[in-house]
């Protein structure tokens, strides 16, 4: 039995803003619209690329109105907030286009936020600039398991935590668009985790990561597989390995993927699964001097993080307009998950451990 309450989904606590969607891929026909139908929250239209696409999903979904263009939702003034789901090169000019929308109250938009550091910050601060709010979705903090573990490490139930270490090897489905980008894993995958290291420990001092090429992808890249080791401000050592190889992909071999985590403090250890490379829900043990008696305890739930973890994406957003107060998911917050995975790079560049304050975000 749980020696506290535990939360892996949030309380839904505002509907109250309409929603205009652009994009009709896989992350917004599977993810997003899946967690608001669920959640009740009111999208009014949808737009992408191409009509016809963004027909089939607004039919599957039951939403009203499909605009020919990106550009013609945005004009359309029912909107109050705009979730955008387009490749990166893309996406900062719909952001520009929606921030001077004086309908538009509020922006939801994937990572990477932009193609590089200068440009992310350059949005942040004309988001700042146009008073709206500019909100990331960084939807792994979302995942039940990790809201637990963020609940039972702020209780003091491990004590001063010492050591983390995430483990992937699973296969990302890697979207068309990166085979034009020449950076892949840490972008794109190991942003996830490097995204919820901060949220659980705090602010990093520095990163060193190393990479290699994953001889499974066709296309060109620099990252396949990327291993980083992290210090944290307050003394905590992390690592986190994306292996996108995961081994043979022969008809008949027995593959072992997965993606295990674990934490260890002075007064107890929590270890799991992320789910969703086998469709699961993500799980957690943890044992602590103080508050299990130091038995295991394994609190189980039967959401997911895909599509689950959107609904908490965008109630954040929904309550911050609410509320008057800054999201969770902040484009501020945003920028120094972007500057961490920065200095990754460049420390496989330069091939070296960096310091984050040589990639000022100020």
């Amino acid at each position: 039995m749980e020696a506290f309450k535990l939360s892996p989904d949030v309380d839904v606590r505002a509907r109250d803003f309409a929603i205009g969607c652009i994009g009709a891929g896989m992350i917004m026909a599977d993810n997003h619209l899946e967690a608001y139908r669920q959640a009740g929250f009111d999208v009014v239209a949808i737009a992408s690329r191409t009509e016809k696409n963004a027909r089939a999903v607004a039919e599957r979904y039951g939403i009203k109105t499909v605009h020919e263009t990106p550009e013609a939702l945005l004009a359309d003034a029912r909107i109050e907030i705009v979730d955008i789901a387009f490749p990166p090169d893309q996406q900062p000019v719909l952001i520009r286009k929606a921030l001077a929308q004086p309908h538009v109250r509020a922006i939801l938009a994937q990572k990477p936020l932009a193609l590089t550091l200068d440009e992310a910050i350059a949005l942040r601060d004309e988001a700042k600039a146009a008073g709206k709010i500019l909100s990331v979705n960084q939807n792994m903090r979302y995942d039940q398991a990790m809201r637990v573990l963020k609940q039972i490490i702020d209780a003091g139930h491990l004590g001063e935590v010492v050591f983390a270490q995430i483990d992937m090897h699973a296969i990302p489905h890697w979207q068309t668009f990166l085979a034009d980008y020449d950076r892949l894993t840490l972008a794109n995958m190991g942003v996830h985790h490097l995204d919820i290291l901060r949220f659980l420990f705090g602010e990093p001092t520095e990163i060193t990561t190393v990479a290699r090429t994953d001889p499974r992808t066709e296309f060109a890249h620099s990252d396949g597989i990327t291993a980083s080791t992290l210090k944290f401000a307050n003394g905590v050592m992390a690592l986190s390995l994306e292996d996108v190889w995961s081994g043979p992909r022969e008809e008949g071999f027995d593959d072992d993927i997965h993606i295990r985590w674990r934490v260890e403090g002075t007064h107890g250890v929590a270890k799991g699964t992320i789910g969703w490379p086998n469709g699961a829900p993500s799980t957690l043990s943890y044992a602590s001097k103080t508050a299990t008696g130091g038995k295991w305890v394994t609190p189980e739930w039967e959401t997911m993080w895909f599509p689950h973890a959107f609904i908490g994406v965008m109630e954040q957003l929904q309550y911050a307009l609410k509320s008057g107060t800054e999201p969770e998911l902040s484009v501020a917050d945003n920028v120094r998950t972007m500057a961490l995975v920065e200095a990754g790079y460049r420390s496989m560049a330069e091939k070296r451990t960096v310091s984050l304050s040589e990639v000022p975000v100020e």
